[in-house]
């Protein structure tokens, strides 16, 4: 809790510097304001882990609105420390419009709020919160550039498919209301173990399932991503794919579990159909395309399939999800990175853009190459050990035809990876690339990769703290 209301305060913070004239300091400060966050966010965790002797590690706030475990609390500190890369980026990206700098920087903590509410809920109403205020957050974003007609449609498109998605979400919830007579999760828990529902709190976790399918692009909701991610700012396309998406995931993961005490037959076919769909599509539409960010979009469709897969075993994959987000938002944010830096004056993000990358900076292609391979899943990398670790415990639930089919994927997945690598090794560079990379790309880009390598060296470091 106390974390939650530390960053909002640091949002607000950020709006008051710019009254006073002290955007210099924005940024500074914002990111030593995070890491002392993500510090108290360790502290409580391991306070938590020292003054509970149930196996269930939880604390509840305000009647139950917000609930500390070691699952809200492990994804909230990922989430701090994706938004310190991105705020990072932020002045190199926006140093044309450095007077609007305390804006997005206050646009990203304020997204982080609803991100951290949407993995500490204990209430519905918490839950609707959070998401909302994510969701608000990530429409300016979108259409944060307002002389950029594809960013205007972006954030238009957005803001209308991400209106109905919330409708479908909030009358999901009505209805649960109804059926329970009650927000509280825990209630609503102890009301399905009774077994006396009516029907139509099933129908309300149907729509809740689809509003939140939506929000993480797995198909078929997944239409509007690939024109969201292309005509956005390229940053506020490094925060969807990353931050946005494994926020979503992560709070989709807990609403289930939480509201149900085992997961149906029946939902389990369903997720299975969306997941193989979402593999299946994210990977032939990539496949197809000579644009990065719309290549990268559906290659997020992709990975939200494989995500979805920890269903089949929701009490043995809560760990397995935290590895693989972190893994996947890593990989996404080192990768931003050097987009950001070879697409900096350019007017979009073709491939060709990429062209002799490996000979004109050795290290920033080599950075992008290692966040493509751990997308890909290939060995050193987390991403590697990530679909491992979760292959393994689908398997072990019988769901062998789905892993066959999610291993077959990723192979697909190599080939518009390799595209991009062959790109910037194997062809002559199209045009001068910018001369100097700035420093903040490239300490993000390095710093991202190598936590990547290291979580993929040491995965119980990650796979341990869900408990």
């Amino acid at each position: 809790m106390n974390t939650l209301i530390a960053i909002a305060g640091l949002g607000i913070i950020c709006l008051i510097a710019e009254i006073f004239n002290l955007r210099k300091a924005i940024v500074p400060v914002t990111i030593i304001g995070l890491l002392a966050i993500l510090g108290l966010n360790v502290s409580e965790y391991m306070e938590l882990g020292l003054n509970t002797t149930n196996m269930d590690r939880s604390e509840s706030f305000y009647n139950n609105m917000i609930v500390n475990n070691s699952y809200g609390m492990a994804f909230s500190g990922l989430f701090i420390v994706l938004t310190i890369f991105l705020v990072a980026m932020t002045p190199e990206f926006h140093k044309d419009h450095k007077a609007k700098l305390s804006d997005f920087v206050a646009i990203k903590l304020f997204l982080l709020t609803g991100a951290i509410a949407m993995v500490t809920f204990g209430n519905l109403a918490m839950f609707f919160l959070g998401i909302e205020v994510l969701s608000i957050a990530l429409y300016v974003l979108a259409a944060s550039n307002p002389k950029d007609l594809k960013s205007n449609e972006a954030g238009m498109k957005y803001f209308l498919m991400g209106a109905f998605a919330s409708g479908i979400i909030l009358f999901g919830i009505a209805l649960i209301y109804g059926a329970t007579g009650s927000f509280d999760v825990a209630t609503i828990y102890s009301a399905v173990l009774s077994g006396d529902l009516p029907q139509w709190f099933f129908i309300g976790i149907v729509m809740l399932t689809i509003g939140l399918l939506f929000k993480i692009a797995a198909a078929p909701f997944h239409m509007w991503a690939p024109d969201v991610y292309e005509g956005s700012p390229a940053l506020s396309t490094a925060t969807m794919s990353t931050l946005a998406k494994v926020a979503a995931m992560a709070s989709f993961f807990k609403l289930m579990s939480s509201l149900n005490h085992e997961v149906s037959g029946s939902y389990i076919t369903i997720i299975s159909v969306v997941a193989i769909l979402s593999m299946t599509v994210g990977n032939l539409m990539a496949l197809k395309q000579s644009s990065v960010k719309r290549m990268l979009a559906f290659s997020g469709i992709s990975h939200a399939g494989f995500m979805l897969m920890v269903f089949f075993n929701p009490i043995a994959t809560e760990g397995v999800l935290f590895y693989y987000a972190a893994a996947y938002a890593l990989a996404g944010i080192a990768a931003f990175a050097v987009i950001l830096y070879v697409t900096a004056d350019k007017e979009n993000e073709e491939i060709h853009n990429f062209n002799g990358l490996g000979k004109r900076n050795p290290l920033m292609a080599a950075v992008l190459t290692c966040a493509l391979l751990s997308m890909a899943g290939i060995p050193i990398f987390s991403g590697f050990f990530a679909k491992l670790f979760l292959f393994t415990e689908v398997i072990n639930t019988g769901h062998v035809a789905i892993v066959i089919i999610a291993v077959a994927n990723s192979i697909i997945s190599v080939g518009y990876y390799f595209k991009l690598i062959l790109a910037m090794y194997t062809k002559d560079a199209t045009e001068e690339a910018p001369a100097k990379v700035p420093m903040s790309y490239s300490i993000v880009a390095v710093l991202a990769i190598a936590i990547n390598v290291a979580v993929g060296l040491y995965p119980d470091a990650l796979l341990s703290l869900i408990k």
